[in-house]
């Protein structure tokens, strides 16, 4: 009986281990707003929901203290790969409210985001609560802890990131390298038209010497900004959808290659 117990009791912290770090990072979840204790309830909680599983597959633990040690770190840097791959993504947004701010002249005004815990324009703040409401809407949390904790255990395992080949680094790449082009074409609407109207006043500049531009230049490239965000706010939706699921099904792609690397 002591035997299996304490099996049980190493089989949960490696676990444990995998959530606690997947929720300390992950997107919304990882906010510093919401109390520690109640990120350490929610992973016990994740943890035990899916413990009764992993421990019918038959999860090996390893008899060596110092190789238990090292397969509880690397089961946290499962987790913390995982949510290090969706915190990316979900910056895209962040990225591309910095791409509007400093085209509508609003480089300069920071706000402060409780979320992330550093200044950012004001247009990436409300990118950034459109892009959690589309998150909820989505079925986000639903779909993190059911691909970051239980599909992926059933994935992969830190031993399975032993040995890695070339397959699962060129994936994370990839998928990470997206987030630029992710940023811009969630941008290049309000963006190319911005510089439509930039072009006009030039050559509205030239045609009227007399027109103070510069001093008009800033509420009209406010204002258009303004009015194509409204007309553009439901496609912008559409695309946060699609970006985050994207996402998901990266994140999966990788759990997968990592399963194929052999160990």
């Amino acid at each position: 009986m002591d035997a299996i117990f304490g099996y049980n009791t190493q089989l949960f912290l490696l676990i444990m281990a995998r959530v606690f770090a997947l929720i300390e990072i992950a997107p919304l979840v990882s906010s510093d707003a919401i109390p520690q204790l109640v990120k350490i309830a929610l992973s016990l909680l994740c943890a035990f929901l899916v413990f009764p599983w992993v421990a019918a597959t038959g999860y090996p633990i390893p008899e060596n203290g110092l190789a238990y040690v090292l397969l509880l770190i690397g089961e946290a840097l499962v987790g913390i790969i995982m949510a290090f791959f969706l915190a990316i993504v979900y910056t895209a947004f962040q990225v591309s409210g910095q791409f509007f701010s400093l085209q509508m002249g609003f480089g300069a005004s920071q706000v402060f985001d409780p979320m992330a815990q550093v200044e950012i324009p004001l247009m990436g703040q409300l990118l950034n609560l459109v892009a959690m409401m589309v998150f909820i809407g989505v079925d986000g949390f639903q779909r993190l802890f059911y691909i970051g904790v239980i599909r992926s255990f059933q994935a992969v395992r830190a031993v399975d990131f032993v040995g890695v080949r070339e397959g699962l680094l060129i994936g994370l790449l990839v998928r990470l390298s997206q987030l630029f082009e992710y940023a811009l074409i969630l941008a290049f609407p309000i963006l190319g038209t911005l510089v439509l109207v930039y072009v006009a006043m030039g050559l509205l500049a030239k045609a009227a010497p007399q027109m103070n531009l510069l001093i008009l230049g800033f509420p009209v490239s406010i204002g258009v900004s303004f009015l194509l965000l409204f007309v553009s706010l439901p496609f912008l939706v559409d695309a946060f959808a699609a970006v985050i699921d994207h996402a998901f099904n990266g994140l999966f792609e990788i759990l997968r290659l990592a399963r194929e690397v052999p160990a």
